[in-house]
């Protein structure tokens, strides 16, 4: 296997090609889960479901099944390149797309859903690994926050794409669309990735040796602490994406405009990550990421006092909803990379352990928060409210106690 010498981050590959393609591989993600949601009662009511609550376990299984198999590839690709393991879960994502689209059944429709989430890992582990193998510090902040912008461009508009697919075929052929982007994104990876992965870097797969970089991963005070923040916040938004559906038909009795709002929250995450790609390496990234949090907290709150207090409306909800979610997009990339930081070298297994916790743990939050669902934003904005106060207290465990500090990294790690 040829790998890359040092000194040329992505050989073959512009700066801008390389954070597209990271931003791609991302997008497969978030659009196996927000295309879902406007044909989620559609699928419950052909699959012979009768509580509406059930049809969130079609975005539930996805993720459970995308963060459980994280903590096998980064592994996998320590030892065996980051090029081929990502290229088999690419295939397996595609594969298990198809046939979630021919489902019959419930049981069966949840099954492929896990093994396609299975494959869609590979993607999430790889391509962190990826940057951090070319990048480190506050440059992969800042290319993590750009490949987020384009990324977030997938929740804008994934939505809309499932609303007009269920207007004029059957929900099946959404799946048909994730299947295509899927071998769209494998043929790039094939024909223009190279292999990133530093060829001192390549570690067999044994034992005692996953068990250290098990322990590196999980011993790290700052990875660790960072890693469970980013945990709750990703639960208060998976919580939000199980819901969203019934709230706007519910709660906010304005199904017609569900893909519109959903799209302008998810427009203010991708400017608060543009902002962030803008700012990051002149301000640092516990500036921004902390500010960031207490901002969440607050309107989280501020969200919560006025639902309690009966002033709950579209608009309310869209203003309030969309500053959390822009909070939320100066988050989700710096906390990521000061996880990773430390962790160079063992950056594949680290991504590994991070992606699992955190999207294991973030969906199975999301899932208490959504089978909550009352009929009301109650059960949400609580569930938004709590996740942000765990998340400052992990984060004052990391920091030990101390925000917004300065911090000099050491030199990178390979």
């Amino acid at each position: 296997m040829k790998m890359i010498v040092r000194g040329i981050p992505h050989p073959g590959m512009s700066f801008r090609e390389f954070v597209a393609l990271t931003a791609a591989l991302m997008a497969l993600n978030a659009l196996a889960i927000d295309s879902m949601l406007p044909a989620l009662p559609v699928i419950g009511r052909d699959l012979g479901l009768t509580a509406a609550n059930q049809q969130q376990w079609v975005v539930t299984s996805y993720l459970l099944g995308f963060g459980g198999a994280q903590i096998f590839y980064g592994t996998l690709s320590d030892r065996f390149g980051r090029k081929p393991v990502l290229l088999a879960g690419t295939a397996m994502y595609i594969v298990f797309s198809v046939l979630a689209g021919f489902a019959s059944s419930f049981e069966t429709m949840l099954a492929a859903r896990v093994l396609q989430g299975v494959g869609a890992a590979a993607t999430r582990v790889i391509s962190v690994s990826i940057v951090r193998d070319c990048y480190s510090g506050r440059q992969m902040a800042r290319v993590m926050s750009l490949a987020f912008i384009v990324f977030l461009a997938v929740p804008i508009l994934a939505p809309s794409v499932g609303q007009l697919i269920i207007l004029f075929a059957p929900w099946h052929l959404i799946f048909g669309v994730l299947a295509a982007f899927g071998a769209a994104v494998f043929a790039w990876v094939a024909l223009r990735l190279p292999e990133t992965l530093h060829g001192e870097d390549v570690m067999p797969i044994s034992a005692s040796r996953v068990l250290r970089a098990f322990r590196a991963t999980l011993s790290d005070r700052l990875a660790v602490g960072y890693m469970f923040a980013t945990a709750f916040v990703i639960g208060g938004l998976f919580g939000y994406i199980n819901s969203a559906q019934q709230i706007f038909v519910d709660v906010l009795h304005a199904p017609n405009l569900f893909t519109i709002v959903f799209a302008l929250t998810a427009g203010f995450m991708a400017l608060s990550s543009l902002l962030n790609s803008r700012l990051v390496e002149r301000v640092g990234m516990r500036v921004m990421s902390h500010s960031a949090l207490i901002g969440y907290i607050a309107l989280s709150a501020l969200h919560l006092i006025v639902v309690l207090a009966g002033f709950e409306s579209l608009w309310v909800f869209a203003a309030l909803q969309g500053g959390v979610m822009f909070c939320f997009g100066l988050l989700a990339g710096n906390f990521g990379a000061m996880a990773m930081q430390p962790l160079g070298h063992v950056a594949g297994t680290a991504a590994s352990v991070q992606g699992f916790f955190t999207t294991v743990g973030g969906a199975l939050v999301g899932l208490y928060i959504g089978q909550h669902f009352n009929g009301t934003t109650v059960p949400m904005t609580i569930g938004f409210t709590m996740c942000g106060l765990m998340a400052l207290a992990c984060v004052l465990f990391a920091e030990r106690g101390r925000l917004f500090r300065p911090h000099n990294p050491p030199a990178a790690q390979h």
